[in-house]
């Protein structure tokens, strides 16, 4: 896979605010910027892939007696 330049105008206290979540984290703005985007692309990918599942397999609101509740066995 490849890379493409992407150039972005952005308000200076936005970069100023990317900077330092990028320094807490030790890692360059941009490195900063494409592992968000790269997250928030993951998690719309999953949250549709999660409702398509749902609609194939029908979802169910109604709690199954037969699942194991997290309480289980604690006394």
């Amino acid at each position: 896979m490849g890379s493409t330049v992407l150039s972005l105008r952005i308000d200076s206290e936005l970069l100023d605010r990317l900077k330092s979540h990028a320094a807490k984290r030790g890692m360059s703005v941009q490195d900063y910027v494409v592992r968000t985007l790269i997250r928030e692309d993951f998690d719309a990918r999953f949250t549709t892939a999660v409702e398509e599942t749902e609609k194939f397999y029908g979802a169910s609101d109604a709690p199954r007696d037969d699942q194991v509740r997290p309480s289980a066995g604690i006394a």
